[in-house]
């Protein structure tokens, strides 16, 4: 029933994959995931390129099954050595990519000389077309409703998911608003191939983080986001709090990188993370926040998913044509 061309691509059994969160995808989780039936996604630069061969290593250890990391192309404020970080996810056999921000062009002909299936995190249909252009195996497209960067285009996962599936002959998967199973299905019946949930791991018993950070997402309602950055042209979706508001105000009068840089820290945002200091940094957080209601093992959550979204596809069935 959930057999897709991703699917059978990443011979995974359920067509979900988790987001790539900095400081959250480590080994655990991602090999929760990937036990769960589904894709976990280790995050690259949550690690040294060093730590990164040891964390790949350790989900190794973790699971059998088919596991990818995430290298995101962003600017950062400090500089990163990208071609370091392909170098060690070729050299320790992993054989699928999650790319995003910008283009993954100069690094292409590298990952598919090593037989590495690559997947592009796209922001509008265009960004898309370029992905397959280039030789990405499949693209992730990325809803205004997101965690972390919606792009600057603000379209809904609605609209953008099936005017991509239709513009390209690659694998689509959605992203942005997706974290339960009428999210799944309602992908499926859009012409996805699969979704991917970032938000929605977060609160699960493996994610790295501080019991307060969870706790947090569950009295979180859809309202309780916010979108900072704008003036720069790199927006995120970030969990309200007494930081992003100060970054909101900053950007009113004088949006600057110099004045922005000691609040949008991504140290800040790690600290929050391990302590569970809710108004120490930013929290990235997508509005499916306000369908998160509890904090099961990944497992829990994926098994209940695909139960109800069977029972969905077979009410959908028995409705009179």
């Amino acid at each position: 029933m959930f057999k897709t061309r991703i699917t059978e691509m990443f011979r995974i059994e359920y067509p979900i994959i988790q987001g790539g969160m900095q400081w959250v995808s480590t080994a655990e989780l991602t090999a929760a995931v990937s036990n769960a039936g589904c894709l976990g996604i280790l995050s690259a630069l949550t690690f040294s390129p060093e730590e990164l061969k040891l964390e790949i290593r350790k989900v190794k250890e973790l699971t059998n099954r088919p596991f990818g990391v995430n290298i995101t192309l962003l600017p950062t404020l400090r500089p990163v050595n990208y071609n370091e970080y392909f170098n060690v996810v070729i050299e320790e056999g992993v054989k699928i990519v999650e790319t995003a921000g910008r283009s993954p062009e100069p690094y292409m002909k590298l990952l598919k000389a090593a037989g590495i299936k690559v997947i592009h995190k796209c922001t509008a249909v265009r960004f898309a077309r370029t992905a397959e252009r280039l030789g990405c195996d499949a693209v992730t497209i990325d809803g205004f409703e997101c965690a972390g960067h919606p792009g600057e285009e603000d379209v809904t996962s609605l609209i953008l998911v099936p005017l991509t599936v239709d513009a390209v002959s690659i694998p689509v998967i959605a992203s942005g608003g997706f974290g339960d199973a009428r999210g799944l299905v309602a992908a499926l019946a859009l012409g996805a191939d699969g979704i991917n949930m970032g938000t929605r791991f977060l609160a699960t018993q493996e994610a790295p983080v501080h019991h307060r950070v969870k706790e947090r997402l569950i009295a979180t309602s859809e309202r309780d986001t916010m979108l900072i950055l704008r003036s720069l042209r790199n927006t995120m979706r970030v969990l309200k709090n007494t930081v992003a508001e100060r970054v909101i105000e900053v950007e009113k009068k004088d949006p600057t990188l110099e004045k922005l840089a000691p609040l949008i820290s991504g140290e800040r945002g790690k600290e929050l993370l391990q302590t569970g200091e809710l108004e120490q940094g930013l929290l990235t957080c997508g509005q499916v926040v306000g369908l998160i209601h509890d904090i099961p093992t990944v497992s829990e959550l994926i098994q209940n998913m695909i139960s109800e979204a069977v029972q969905i596809i077979g009410h959908l069935a028995r409705v009179p044509s």
